[in-house]
């Protein structure tokens, strides 16, 4: 077995040109290059660049609950992504416990055994009836288990082809010069093979740590635990990342599982006062103190540190990986403070001014809608400027499309349309937050309403369309809701001068920070994972950037579509007039549109007719190319290219053309094939057009009327947040009534529920009560 390991690590050794197949991959941006080491980076977007790292596992993240052995599961699912990394290109090492519990595992085993023969031996005699089990001493459990612990590694990691060596330490290797020398020559020498080192200090014979021993300095370091260890070895080896793993998610600014504590997403070496540490873990001898002080010590060598949990089920598969591709896991410890607030913070300022927002009267709110639309106007030579810097930006880098591009630009008479758009918006608010929907008198003098409120946070990610910024701004601003704004860089110079105008008019009334813009570096799958503290999600953008946040979505729910595949049945007895105007208009009058038409179903009947020509004529001129579906295929001897998917989006002068036998079968098609967006019957048959119009399941379902019309402001709506697909809430276009909820307010005189029981002396009535306004002074809010 020992000759087999020994050939695998060989072969890979002498695998032909591995490390200049590496500096070749590297070089050519595929893999982290080496970096001049004397700086931890400053954002987590950076520890992509990390070459070298080091992944230090605590005894709770090593060890079962019951501290008697391996969690062999974890162990195995963290091995497979170091070996991932190491695979990438990197250098990575491991800073591991365990042996004490392998040990204490394997002698408890031994005890058990060497007891039960001599129970046996000594069977019918009284001597030996209650044999205890000993006290085991550390230092000999990790005796016994650090070759069993180092045997565990080698196995798994050759699952991977990859080869690994034990380095066992002491407090003197980093004291005496010339050991520490020896070490740093050795470490530099396997990674240069290849080959993972797995460090840890020598437990069997170390001495225990002083108690008033800390880490002091730069240079000087107390090795008296793994995470002083993983420290030390970190700054001696330059390295550029070091990932603690413990059984916390990371760093709380007080003991986790207090009413009020807060993981911390990043923390600097300024923040220490603003901590309370808790207890140390179940297992080992160190505590969260004494990793955030090895992390300082870390970070002021010149490595970046993040503290993170590797034992929940649900993370420790890819908790490491992920940690390397710069997503928020665990507590990131920066030198560089951002100037700005956190997206954390920003998103606590928002839901406070959100709330004194929401408590305003409906002709404040209104005042700060016109007055936005006022700025939009008096301040347009300022926004076309900034937008101007983002268009020349955007076509000097060819990163966008033509349509896209588009889509960025603004002009005089989109700011005065938009100007306009607002105004509407603050009119239609005036009875949002706060509106009656349900009087019910449950008994005397006790009386029931159900009300509008705000659903609370908001977070709006759209991309190249900088005019959704003032439009969302209103509708939150008249919803009383709170906002989180995430824009495409592509738009940030626009976006910043709309954001300052949007809270110069907030401030009106005192609630400025009721919309944040997020101008930090915030990857969108971060921001969607902060379900604590933020209320609904609304993508505006691709159906990719949809797909992604549902995808990314972490107990937070999403408004939107993620597809528009949208249909349009032409049925036999269609107008042939009527079925040319809405397949052109639904096809032609904006391709990229989420309601344009992708599928054209056609019935059976109109097949080989001078409709159906026709019909194919004008998506012809229109330059419209055509995909056939399987079924239209098999009736022509030369047709076009046969679609791949029935499910495809085009987005662009694009259709499939299918044929149906009847107007159930184009229902049963498109609940199959469909999207649950828009979808439209072309039909002079009432009869027929009102079975389509109840039996199919989508959001918006026409008649006679091109899809286009699946938008809020055709909608009369103002405005609109966007199209929901979804079966709860809101649902298609998403106007200002789509960003409320309700809650239910009871007024009575001192009534309990026991009141109403047998013995009670009242009873229910359950009336219901006319709908009107409020009453002065009975304004409620969220």
């Amino acid at each position: 077995m020992y000759l087999q390991k020994m050939f695998s690590c060989s072969r890979l050794l002498a695998r032909p040109n591995a490390l200049q197949t590496f500096r070749r991959a590297a070089s050519q941006g595929k893999m982290p290059l080496a970096r001049a080491h004397g700086k931890s980076f400053a954002h987590r977007s950076e520890l992509r660049q990390a070459k070298r790292i080091v992944v230090k596992l605590g005894s709770a993240v090593v060890t079962r609950g019951d501290e008697c052995g391996l969690a062999l599961g974890r162990l195995a699912s963290i091995v497979e992504q170091v070996a991932v990394l190491q695979n990438q290109g990197r250098e990575m090492m491991i800073v591991t416990s365990g042996a004490v519990a392998f040990g204490k595992q394997r002698l408890r085993h031994e005890i058990l055994l060497s007891q039960s023969v001599r129970q046996a031996l000594h069977s019918g005699q009284n001597q030996l009836k209650d044999m205890a089990m000993p006290v085991l001493e550390a230092r000999a459990c990790a005796a016994a288990g650090q070759s069993g612990l180092m045997a565990l590694y080698e196995a798994m990691f050759t699952q991977y082809s990859t080869c690994t060596a034990q380095i066992l330490v002491t407090n003197l290797d980093f004291h005496d010069d010339q050991k520490r020398r020896n070490l740093n020559s050795t470490l530099h020498e396997l990674l240069r093979m290849n080959i993972v080192p797995i460090i840890n200090t020598n437990d069997a014979v170390v001495p225990p740590p002083e108690p008033n021993s800390d880490l002091q300095g730069v240079n000087v370091i107390s090795i008296k635990d793994n995470d002083s260890l993983a420290a030390r070895l970190a700054v001696e080896m330059r390295a550029d990342l070091l990932i603690a793993l413990s059984d916390v998610e990371g760093l709380y600014d007080s003991p986790p599982g207090s009413d009020d504590a807060k993981l911390l997403d990043t923390f600097y070496p300024g923040d220490q006062h603003s901590i309370t540490y808790g207890t140390k873990s179940r297992v080992g001898i160190g505590g969260m103190e004494a990793k955030v002080k090895a992390a300082l010590w870390a970070l002021q060598g010149g490595t970046s540190v993040v503290i993170a949990n590797g034992t929940h089920p649900k993370v420790t598969g890819h908790v490491i990986t992920d940690i390397v591709e710069g997503k928020k896991v665990g507590t990131f410890f920066s030198e560089v403070k951002p100037a700005g607030p956190t997206v954390e913070q920003q998103t606590e300022m928002a839901r406070s001014a959100g709330r004194t927002l929401a408590s305003l009267e409906p002709e404040q709110r209104s005042d700060i809608i016109c007055a936005f639309a006022d700025l939009l106007t008096e301040r347009k030579d300022e926004i076309l400027s900034a937008n101007k810097k983002d268009m020349e930006h955007a076509a000097s880098t060819g990163r966008l499309s033509p349509a896209l591009l588009k889509r960025l630009s603004l002009s005089s008479s989109k700011l005065n349309s938009l100007s306009i758009g607002l105004r509407q918006i603050a009119v239609s608010s005036q009875d949002s937050v706060g509106r009656v929907l349900r009087r019910t008198r449950v008994a005397n003098n006790l009386e029931l309403e159900q009300i509008t409120v705000p659903i609370g946070v908001l977070l709006v990610i759209f991309e190249s369309r900088p005019d959704c910024l003032p439009q969302v701004s209103a509708l939150a601003i008249a919803s009383g809701n709170a906002l989180l704004l995430k824009g495409g860089k592509e738009a940030a110079n626009t976006n910043r001068i709309l954001h300052e105008l949007a809270q110069e008019a907030l401030s009106l009334h005192g609630v400025k920070d009721a919309i944040q813009l997020v101008s930090t570096r915030e990857e969108v799958e971060d921001l969607c994972r902060l379900e604590k503290m933020i209320d609904l999600i609304i993508p505006r953008g691709s159906s990719q950037l949809v797909r992604d946040i549902q995808r990314s979505a972490k107990g937070i729910p999403v408004l939107g579509h993620s597809e528009g595949i949208c249909h349009v049945y032409v049925d036999h007895e269609a107008s042939i007039d009527k079925a040319i105007k809405i397949i052109r208009d639904s096809k032609c009058d904006y391709p990229a549109a989420c309601n344009a038409m992708e599928t054209l179903l056609v019935h059976r009947d109109l097949l080989r007719t001078p409709v159906f020509d026709q019909i194919i004529d004008m998506l012809r001129t229109e330059h419209v190319k055509i995909h056939a579906g399987p079924k239209f295929a098999s009736y022509l001897t030369f047709s076009p290219s046969e679609v791949k998917s029935l499910r495809t989006e085009y987005g662009d002068l694009e259709c499939c053309i299918e044929v149906v036998d009847s107007m159930q079968e184009a229902v049963d098609h498109i609940h199959k094939y469909g999207s649950s967006h828009t979808d439209v019957i072309v039909t002079e048959n009432e009869e027929t057009a009102e079975q389509f119009l109840q039996q199919l399941d989508s959001a918006c379902v026409f008649w006679n009327a091109s899809s286009r019309f699946a938008d809020g402001y055709r909608f009369g709506l103002g405005a609109e947040v966007g199209i929901s697909t979804a079966r709860i809430h809101a649902r298609g276009p998403v106007g200002l009534e789509g960003l409320l909820t309700t809650k239910w307010v009871l007024r009575g005189e001192g009534h309990t529920a026991a009141d109403f029981s047998e013995q009670g002396t009242m009873t229910y009535l359950h009336e219901n009560l006319p709908v009107a306004q409020l009453l002065p002074g009975r304004r409620t809010t969220s």
